[in-house]
């Protein structure tokens, strides 16, 4: 996804999905001025990324969390959508 030229920042996590068990969602920070659609990054994905790799869904966001050392915090993405539910993958 960081091959995209809109694109600055990107991190995928894994959410529920009732069929699948989980299944990725992006969550994507776009580069200033730069524009981009859900439709058109997973479509990127698909023509660079076996199936499989590819995200499901696209949430656009300002920023990332990161720790201390600068590495995406993915916990806080994902634990949002884990919320009640009883198996956290």
């Amino acid at each position: 996804m960081y091959q995209h030229p809109a694109v600055m920042e990107a991190a995928v996590v894994g959410v529920p999905h009732d069929k699948w068990g989980e299944v990725g969602k992006a969550f994507v920070v776009l580069k200033e001025g730069c524009r981009a659609t859900e439709e058109e990054l997973i479509e990127f994905c698909r023509q660079h990324l076996a199936s499989y790799k590819c995200p499901q869904s696209v949430k656009f966001v300002d920023s990332l969390p990161k720790s201390a050392v600068g590495k995406v915090v993915r916990r806080v993405l994902r634990e949002p959508y884990w919320e009640g539910k009883e198996r956290k993958i």
